[in-house]
């Protein structure tokens, strides 16, 4: 049964809709505060069916995802100890300890690298809030991280794209359960 082949061409197809640029925005702007779904699965795509706006779809995800970072670090400012019993029970706990052990030891620079890194980018938004992290710095890190991420990213894609597709048609199954064994594997590491 194929499952990631059908899945691809869905998601390439709604990638070239005509809201698609309004989905990526709410998307990368809700990941940085609250959703868990990276940007990058409608980032990627978007690259492929129309490689040549690939700036644009870079610009468009990095600006939502600083907005949404801002947002997440008012949240850690106003509301971190009425949604640190929630953190909690979501499994949260020990991550926020260890984001808050990585802003004791590095400073801004924790910001950047979670701006760059696929680790969840909205722990470190809250938590900089939450320490009442020095507020301009934390957005210029922001954009620099997420910005260098994202045109990265739809770069690679915008450039190797259209030559990888039909390797990645031929080996997307494979592909597709590689990166549920990663996520699963990240996913378990980071709960422990």
């Amino acid at each position: 049964m194929k499952l990631f082949a059908p899945l691809y061409e869905k998601v390439l197809t709604l990638s070239a809709h005509q809201h698609a640029p309004k989905f990526l925005a709410g998307l990368s702007f809700a990941e940085s505060s609250f959703f868990p779904i990276p940007p990058d699965v409608m980032l990627v795509p978007m690259a492929l069916a129309k490689p040549k706006s690939w700036k644009y779809f870079a610009l468009l995800a990095t600006m939502a995802s600083v907005f949404g970072g801002i947002l997440g670090y008012m949240l850690g400012v106003w509301l971190f100890d009425w949604l640190m019993p929630y953190l909690n029970s979501w499994g949260y706990q020990e991550t926020i300890a260890l984001t808050k052990s990585w802003f004791a030891e590095w400073g801004i620079w924790v910001v950047f690298i979670a701006g760059f890194s696929p680790i969840p980018y909205k722990v470190f938004t809250i938590t900089a809030g939450a320490l009442a992290m020095a507020f301009i710095p934390f957005v210029i890190a922001s954009f620099i991280g997420r910005g260098a991420r994202f045109f990265l990213v739809t770069g690679l894609i915008a450039y190797l794209g259209q030559k990888m597709e039909p390797l990645i048609l031929k080996y997307i199954e494979y592909l597709g359960w590689f990166f549920v064994f990663i996520l699963t594997v990240l996913m378990m590491y980071l709960m422990l």
